[in-house]
């Protein structure tokens, strides 16, 4: 036994060598995923630290509370007119997309490696969705951005995609433990969560944003203890009424994001660091729940269905629903190399397990391997495949500002910032010379790295980046003065 004192510091330490590890992620273009994992795997029992972890009750139960928080933190991020002219799209490979992974893994698990077809179709729905939060920290470390159409996709793709491999998963564990008609229990179970989970998402994360703007706590701090206890209550109604929870987080999050609310700033940063929380928590819960010997038994299989997977399911999925469409031959390509599977295939590996399975073991050590795989070639290769393919962008720096700007509900002010082009007409002008409309303020102007308070007499310069607090009528008259060009 151990004493309290002694868990808490190894917590923490695994939990700090996990964020050190991210920092060589970000250094060295090595996955973060793989690194929490391997942390966790060297913490197990196998490992020198010796570990002793096989829970997978407390696996399956910490990891999906950790989904669900970065489901609902990737749906506040989500900015909906950004992703709009790709929903249909992202929507169609989140469902049906899904669909086709889960078959073409499954028969290949089946013909090749002898499992039920069952089994097989199981083995692949747990493998069947895709993490985009890998693929963006991937390139995010190697400064490389994407076409805006390609990420905008993988983003809802990927924040999506899980419910519809959860269904799947359930569906065919339900399948297998129970004697039922095919036909009518995918219908049912189908129409129950994916309604029940849109319908409870868009309420609940509508009654959120009431609350939130409404409640007027008096003090700061008690908002992000609101909206924790928000996440965990609309994931846990939605799922005792038999809908899809992950569903429902994540278009709560995705309707909260795109509301004004109180606090909102510092709510999204708050969400945005217990995502992270949840992210190590999660892989490190999951790297310890594996025994590394037992992954030497299934290499074989592992390298073939993880070829199958990366070489025909995902190429497949993404031809089969892209090719007539505005996506390029080449950003096809890409979109189909980058569908990185993540934590959420190896949570669900453990639903068989407490099911009772009989070949649970065997596929949780399989799924464990692909992913693995997975993360290894196609996470490492991602910054080669995009210069090789043409479709590398800089990555424009998110700019940082001595100033933040609370849109409370119904406000029509906005903070902006705009960057004076060297040939504009306001060049060498002095603020009170520009005219802006009425209620427009210039607030701060960030100039070689330094900040300028602006007076009626400061003069403007090319590449000033202006701070301006004004009516959102006002932006394109704005736009229009300051981009002026001089004239000739």
């Amino acid at each position: 036994m151990i004493s309290i004192e002694q868990l808490f510091i190894g917590v923490a330490l695994i939990i700090l060598l996990s964020v050190f590890a991210s920092k060589l992620s970000d250094k060295y273009g090595i996955p973060a995923l793989l690194l929490f994992l391997f942390l966790g795997m060297l913490a197990g029992s196998e490992g020198p630290s010796g570990i002793y972890f096989d829970n997978p009750w407390l696996a399956q139960g910490l990891g999906v509370t950790a989904l669900a928080f970065i489901l609902f933190s990737g749906g506040l991020d989500t900015k909906w007119a950004n992703v709009r002219p790709v929903s249909g799209f992202a929507l169609l490979l989140s469902t049906l997309g899904v669909a086709v992974t889960c078959i073409v893994v499954g028969l290949a698990a089946t013909y090749l490696l002898g499992f039920s077809l069952l089994e097989g179709l199981l083995l692949g729905s747990i493998i069947s969705s895709t993490d985009a939060a890998a693929v963006f920290s991937i390139l995010r470390s190697r400064n490389i951005g994407l076409p805006d159409r390609v990420k905008n996709l993988l983003e809802v793709e990927s924040g999506s995609n899980d419910p519809m491999a959860v269904f799947l998963t359930i569906a065919f564990i339900s399948l297998l433990t129970q004697d039922a008609n095919p036909y009518t229990l995918f219908t049912q179970m189908f129409l129950t969560q994916m309604a029940l989970g849109a319908v409870l998402g868009l309420v609940l994360g509508w009654a959120l944003v009431w609350i939130v703007n409404h409640i007027g706590l008096d003090t700061e701090g008690l908002y992000p203890v609101l909206t924790l206890s928000a996440v965990l209550f609309i994931y846990g109604v939605t799922t005792f009424a038999n809908g899809n929870g992950f569903l429902a987080i994540y278009i709560a999050g995705l309707m909260m994001g795109n509301k004004n609310f109180v606090h909102k700033t510092s709510l999204l940063r708050f969400h945005d660091a217990v995502a992270w929380l949840m992210q190590i928590v999660m892989f490190l819960m999951l790297g310890l729940q594996v025994f590394p010997s037992q992954l030497v038994t299934v290499l074989g299989e592992g390298l073939l269905l993880s070829a199958v997977l990366m070489l025909l399911a995902r190429p497949a999925t993404i031809f089969i629903f892209l090719t007539f469409t505005r996506f390029t031959f080449k950003e096809n390509l890409l979109i189909a190399w980058v569908g990185l599977r993540g934590a959420v295939p190896i949570i669900l590996a453990t639903f068989p397990l407490l099911a009772g399975i009989p070949n649970a073991g065997h596929i949780f050590n399989l799924v464990f391997f692909i992913v693995l795989t997975s993360v290894l070639f196609q996470g490492t290769s991602i910054p080669v495949v995009v210069r090789y393919l043409g479709l590398a962008t800089s990555r424009p720096s998110k700019p940082r500002y001595a100033l933040e700007f609370e849109e409370g509900q119904g406000s029509e002010a906005t903070l902006m910032d705009f960057i004076i082009p060297y040939n504009s007409a306001v060049v060498e002008k002095a603020v009170v010379d520009l005219k802006l409309p009425e209620q427009s303020v210039i607030t701060l102007i960030s100039r070689n790295n330094q900040y300028i308070v602006p007076t009626g007499t400061t003069l403007l310069q090319g590449g000033d980046v202006l701070l301006i607090i004004l009516n959102k009528v006002s932006v394109a008259e704005v736009n229009r003065i300051l981009f002026a060009p001089k004239p000739h």
